[in-house]
């Protein structure tokens, strides 16, 4: 069986599993992260969703912390789906695993071939390429994350060149078809505004977030494009909006905006890191 080993494990998150597990541990109690560690209080059924940064850990844990902590309400899923960007344009356009296992230091994650092969037949987009995931860190970097609170689970990956609106709306279609009435977790894997001074990032971040939030995702790629917005997976957040929107969602929740001057000091150019949900 075809097992994907790390790409960044070393780099955007330690190698060493102790190591790994304590920095996810600090990343829940970091002064930007939510301050408790999982699981969360509430308890939570059927299809929970997000967006989620993913850039190195001691640079958007702390953010991304926010959305695991909501999304370890559910506690037992019956499968996890992550859409994340392609960010070297390597293999198909629009790409998942057929079959095989996700290596991380936590362990190894069994893709569902059941799922895959659905969303494969539902979108009619969808193609089966794990070379297009080889080198991606956007999908890897949620696994530890979701390991330490989940422990085993079956996963869905999709990788995303294209990431037009109307990819995203067939996308979002064939994930809510699939998704309903099951106890699944869905995952948009996203940073936002690239290498800005922070306080350009903030209004452009904000003015785009506000669109995820509303669920509208025509005002979503126009907002884009009127601000000239660098988010790398606006695509997968697009597509997440649209499942969340049809499977009856009303609302997203920002529950923490910072970036990567939050950590390191440096305000001249940051990258923005969202969390969001949906409800």
């Amino acid at each position: 069986m075809f097992v994907r080993k790390p790409a960044v494990a070393g780099s955007f998150y330690p190698a060493d599993p102790a190591e790994l597990k304590k920095l996810i541990d600090d990343s829940y109690l970091h002064p930007l992260g939510p301050g408790s560690l999982p699981p969360a209080k509430e308890e939570r059924r059927g299809v929970v969703a997000c967006v989620c940064p993913h850039a190195g850990y001691a640079y958007s844990g702390p953010v991304a912390a926010h959305s695991y902590l909501w999304l370890s309400g559910l506690r037992s899923p019956e499968l996890v789906v992550v859409v994340a960007p392609n960010h070297y344009g390597v293999g198909s356009g629009i790409s998942t695993f057929r079959e095989g296992l996700w290596e991380t230091p936590l362990g190894r994650v069994p893709v569902d071939s059941d799922a895959a092969a659905e969303i494969v037949r539902l979108t009619g987009l969808v193609d089966f390429d794990p070379e297009a995931h080889r080198r991606e860190h956007s999908l890897e970097v949620q696994l530890p994350f979701l390991q330490s609170i989940y422990g085993t689970f079956k996963l869905l990956p999709i990788s995303l060149s294209f990431q037009d609106m109307e990819t995203a709306r067939e996308i979002g279609a064939g994930l809510s078809k699939m998704l309903a009435g099951r106890d699944v977790v869905l995952i948009a894997s996203s940073d936002l505004t690239h290498y800005e001074p922070a306080a350009v990032a903030r209004e452009k971040d904000m003015a785009l977030l506000k669109t995820v939030e509303d669920l509208d995702t025509g005002r979503f790629y126009q907002v884009l494009e009127e601000r000239q917005v660098t988010a790398c997976g606006f695509g997968a957040v697009a597509t997440v909006m649209e499942a969340s929107r049809l499977l009856g969602f009303r609302r997203g929740e920002l529950h923490k905006y910072a970036n990567s001057g939050d950590t390191t000091g440096d305000n001249d150019a940051v990258v923005g890191y969202p969390s969001v949900t949906f409800g």
